[in-house]
């Protein structure tokens, strides 16, 4: 599900440490201890940091009602690095 929302470019909702998060999802993989992961830009929601927007790292199996929605984001958000490294392997990304 995440793979297909980062290649059509698509804003996933999800629920996250008791609350509503939007991401603009641009890469998908694994860390070295082998969390699944998510890296996207949060456009709309809360946070922990309480910086609800930007750029962000999530852990999937923390992630609950994940929802992929109709609302499209651009091919190219600044500040985006293709070659994260808090992945070490990766599923799937934007170029």
């Amino acid at each position: 599900m995440i793979c297909r929302a980062i290649r059509e470019r698509r804003v996933v909702r999800f629920a996250y440490e008791g609350g509503e998060r939007e991401i603009e999802p641009y890469c998908h993989g694994f860390s070295r201890d082998s969390q699944e992961l998510v890296r996207g830009y949060q456009i709309a929601g809360v946070s922990r940091s309480g910086a609800p927007i930007g750029w962000k790292t999530f852990r999937v199996d923390r992630m609950s009602a994940i929802a992929v929605a109709f609302t499209t984001f651009p091919p190219d958000r600044e500040g985006y690095n293709h070659a994260d490294n808090r992945m070490a392997t990766i599923h799937c990304c934007r170029p």
